[in-house]
């Protein structure tokens, strides 16, 4: 065998060996997933469901719709901060409001006087609310986030210090929830012993680069570690987090120092599930497609945009990021490569495997979190070219400091 033969077949069979324990470890992880209970008891404690918006108006309605229509609940308020929104988002919310209030008189909802950044810190409450107040909205006014915080923190940050729940619910404006939804989060939370949960939405994928994109989402942390036991082991480097739903015990939130910890930090979501864990709190992942769907992006081109704003920040630095893109190149992409075009028929039965394996961890978790299996799971190879592509864009935007997000420049 020449030098050159064996080192493909070298190649073949560490890619393979990557995507069999990928698929292996997907399948454990789909086997003891945290999942929220449908229909759980009622909860008595008072929760605060914390809706950052800006540039929502297309999305807004629904989500607060379903959020309205809420059950298991024996106390709760939805506070939404409109943040320099330059669309309707703000119009959009108060016809909620109105509608809420004409189905059902009791509710008083409100619109509550921005807060100036000087009067709220975390743990502050500053407006008195009473259960009869669901629904409020907090204009956030045109000025930008001050020095040293991005925009989505800071947003979170004002709706946490004026929440008066014991529970904190974050909630994205593009996530429609099911009528249970943030009763099971809380049951979760609570029965599990937990400082904070994110249920993951089912991810809503219609176009073809989002077919290709957006399951990675949930793949990527099924594939990669033993959640269960990452959850036990308490290491920073190990949390899983998504604030399209995530939900925090109050205190924990406060205790820990809340999004005033990482006010830079692209992924807010990540950076909290670290803070609280950090400080000694407990943090899990959960399969949330159950209770909650989101459509992230609907074109292609927002959904380029979405991505680059963050993934330079993904893998801690640009040779993380290179060692990461690699080695699902290696995993994911050279085992098809040679399992067609290897002159080796050894090597090309090894690449067979490897494909093989990969389809099938595509496959379960598109199936455990109520995704597309196929021929989805089928374009897995092109799904990583993909995806490295975007990776690589989004550290020539961060070069040359193009990165912004709704109109806002995205430094740190």
């Amino acid at each position: 065998m020449t030098p050159a033969r064996r080192a493909t077949r070298g190649a073949a069979i560490v890619g393979t060996s990557l995507a069999v324990a990928g698929a292996a470890t997907t399948l454990w992880n789909v086997h003891s997933l945290r999942r929220p209970m449908r229909a759980p008891r009622v909860v008595a404690e008072r929760v605060s469901v914390l809706v950052p918006a800006r540039d929502e108006g297309t999305r807004i309605a629904a989500c607060l719709s379903a959020l309205a229509d809420q059950r298991g609940l024996a106390d709760f308020e939805i506070l939404v901060l409109d943040d320099g929104s330059t669309d309707d988002t703000a119009a959009q919310v108060r016809a909620v409001i109105a509608a809420t209030q004409k189905a059902t008189p009791a509710l008083t909802p409100a619109v509550t006087p921005a807060p100036t950044p000087a009067s709220m810190p975390a743990e502050s409450t500053p407006a008195e609310s009473t259960g009869r107040q669901r629904i409020r909205l907090v204009p956030g006014g045109n000025s930008p986030p001050p020095p040293g915080w991005l925009g989505k923190s800071w947003a979170c940050h004002r709706l946490a210090g004026m929440a008066l729940g014991r529970v904190l619910v974050f909630v994205d404006a593009d996530v429609v929830l099911e009528p249970d939804a943030i009763a099971s989060t809380v049951a979760l939370l609570r029965e599990d012993k937990l400082d904070l949960v994110s249920p993951y939405p089912a991810q809503i994928a219609e176009t073809g680069l989002e077919r290709l994109v957006q399951p990675l989402l949930q793949w990527s942390w099924l594939s990669t570690q033993g959640l269960r036991s990452s959850e036990e082991m308490g290491r920073t480097s190990t949390v899983v987090a998504n604030g399209q739903l995530l939900a925090v015990d109050a205190r924990a939130y406060r205790n820990a120092g809340g999004h005033e910890t990482s006010p830079l930090d692209v992924l807010d979501d990540m950076a909290l599930a670290r803070t609280v864990r950090r400080s000694g709190g407990r943090t899990a992942i959960a399969d949330g497609s159950a209770i909650a769907t989101c459509r992230m992006y609907d074109t292609s081109n927002a959904l380029v945009e979405g991505y680059t704003k963050s993934l330079w920040s993904a893998f801690g630095s640009a040779s993380g990021s290179a060692a990461v893109v690699g080695a699902l190149a290696l995993a994911y992409v050279v085992p098809p490569i040679l399992a067609v075009a290897s002159r080796d028929s050894r090597t090309r039965r090894i690449g067979r495997i490897g494909y093989v394996a990969a389809v099938i961890g595509r496959g379960a978790s598109a199936q455990a979190t109520r995704g597309r299996m196929l021929p989805d799971a089928l374009a897995h190879p092109l799904s990583i070219v993909v995806f490295s592509g975007l990776v690589a864009e989004s550290w020539r935007r961060r070069r040359f400091g193009l990165l912004t997000w709704k109109g806002r420049p995205l430094t740190g």
